[in-house]
C-alpha cells in the first residue's frame, strides 16, 4: 500500500462514511448538502485511488461522479422544493459544506496535479477539480433558493400534474 491509497481510504473512511450517513439519515435539510458532499468526496477518492494503483482510467470514473454528482443534487432540490421551503436549510451548516468541498478538491487534485505533470492526465484533473467546485457552488446556490421559494406550498411542481 503507498501514501495515495492510504490517503484514498481515510478519506472514504473519516469522510465520504459520515458524510453519506448524513445523507441517508435525517432531516431533508441535511440530507441534500451531505448528498453533494458525499459526491464530491467519492470523486476525489477515485482520483487519490487512480494514482495509488497507477491507472489512468479510473479518473473517467471521477469525471463522471463530478458531472453527475451536482446534476442529482439538482435533481433532488427540484423534486423536493416544497420540503426544503417548508424546512429552509440554515446558511452556516450550508457554507461550511460547501467550504469543506472546496478544501477537500485542493488537498486532493493540487497534489495529484504535481505529481501528474504535464500533459493530457493533468489537463483532466483540472477539468475534474473545476467540475467538482463549480458543482458544489450550484447545488449550495439551489439549495438555498429552493429553501426560500420553493414551488408554492400544496400544489404540483412547475410543469408537473397531478394525475
Amino acid at each position: 500500500m503507498n501514501g495515495w491509497i492510504a490517503a484514498g481510504t481515510a478519506l472514504l473512511v473519516c469522510g465520504a462514511v459520515p458524510a453519506a450517513v448524513g445523507a441517508a439519515t435525517g432531516r431533508i435539510r441535511r440530507r441534500i448538502p451531505a448528498q453533494n458532499l458525499t459526491t464530491t468526496l467519492v470523486a476525489l477518492v477515485v482520483l487519490l485511488l487512480s494514482q495509488g494503483y497507477d491507472r489512468s482510467a479510473y479518473q473517467d470514473l471521477a469525471l463522471t461522479l463530478a458531472v453527475l454528482g451536482p446534476v442529482g443534487t439538482l435533481l433532488y432540490v427540484r423534486l423536493l422544493a416544497d420540503e426544503l421551503a417548508a424546512a429552509p436549510t440554515s446558511p452556516r451548516p450550508l457554507r461550511v459544506t460547501t467550504w469543506l468541498c472546496y478544501g477537500a478538491v485542493t488537498l486532493v487534485v493540487v497534489p495529484l496535479c504535481v505529481v501528474t505533470g504535464p500533459g493530457r492526465a493533468l489537463v483532466k484533473l483540472l477539468v475534474i477539480g473545476a467540475l467538482l467546485v463549480s458543482g458544489s457552488w450550484v447545488s449550495a446556490r439551489a439549495v438555498t433558493a429552493a429553501g426560500t421559494a420553493g414551488h408554492g406550498l400544496g400544489g404540483p411542481a412547475e410543469g408537473m400534474s397531478d394525475g
